[in-house]
């Protein structure tokens, strides 16, 4: 009786490692079309993408303008105190 048991143990341990496995893979291979998916949807931009992506530029250059202005008026601040 036990060795029947040990047996269907055994089995029914296999058949879990089995299908752990090919649960793994198949989870993988979705991963993997997802992230082809998502590569080939970004390649197409539409308005807003493109609005956005202004938007930005415009938000950083702005940044930096008002990065340099801060700069000139430190420099101008340390000339007056020489």
């Amino acid at each position: 009786m036990r060795v029947i048991v040990l047996q269907l143990f055994d089995v029914l341990f296999e058949e879990a490692v089995v299908q752990k496995n090919l649960m793994r893979k198949l989870g993988l291979a979705l991963l993997m079309a997802l992230m082809l998916g998502g590569v080939a949807a970004c390649e197409d931009q539409g308005p807003a993408e493109e609005a956005g992506e202004n938007i930005d530029e415009a938000t950083e250059s702005a940044g930096d303008s008002v990065e340099e202005m801060g700069e000139d008026i430190q420099d101008a601040a340390e000339d007056a105190q020489n």
